[in-house]
């Protein structure tokens, strides 16, 4: 069994490699979206210039309408939320390695819903991926400091970031940025 398992929490991890423990050969990645430093997204988009056509899988704690979009368009083969690894892992992995992707009902749902708005796209969905993973921080009441540490980046480049999100977002202040990703169901606050 081939499997690389990229995940932050090492409870996670184990769990995983638990699931999978099955007498087939696999040949699979499988990535948090939330992983300290450079995001999963950027890891995936990183992984697919390096290895092309090896199936990647998506692994995330947040609802498809926050991530699996982003996650599909830059090459992931499929997308689950954590809490569906136990009744969909084994299926997912089955499927991806037999060259097709893994959708739930919930991501088919959520990646029919952007192509209907795909002509009037949301504020935040004009985001870039690093963007959006900084927006999701400052929502959750991170420092650019915090942030900045999380990113493995400097705090001059957070507040690019911010700035940025905020003129693409015609948004003033934090407390707007909060009150537009409640608005939006866009994390889980």
């Amino acid at each position: 069994m081939r499997i690389l398992i990229a995940d932050d929490h090492s409870l996670i991890r184990e769990g995983l490699k638990k699931k999978l423990a099955i007498n087939e050969k696999w040949d699979i990645i499988i990535s948090d979206i939330s992983m300290p430093g450079q995001s999963g997204i950027e890891v995936l988009k990183q992984i697919k210039v390096q290895m092309p056509s090896t199936p990647i899988l998506m692994l995330s704690m947040h609802a498809p309408e926050q991530y699996a979009v982003r996650a599909i368009k830059a090459g992931a083969s499929g997308y689950l939320t954590k809490e569906s690894v136990p009744y969909e892992l084994v299926t997912a992995v089955q499927q991806i390695l037999l060259g097709k992707k893994y959708i739930t009902n919930r991501v088919a749902e959520v990646l029919a819903e952007s192509l209907e708005n795909y002509n009037n796209k949301l504020p935040h969905e004009q985001l870039s991926d690093r963007e959006f993973e900084v927006l999701r921080m400052i929502v959750e009441g991170k420092s650019i400091s915090e942030i900045g540490d999380i990113l493995s980046l400097n705090v001059n480049t957070i507040s690019t970031y911010r700035s940025r999100i905020m003129e693409k977002m015609n948004i003033r202040t934090n407390a707007d940025l909060v009150k537009y990703s409640m608005e939006n169901k866009l994390f889980n606050l």
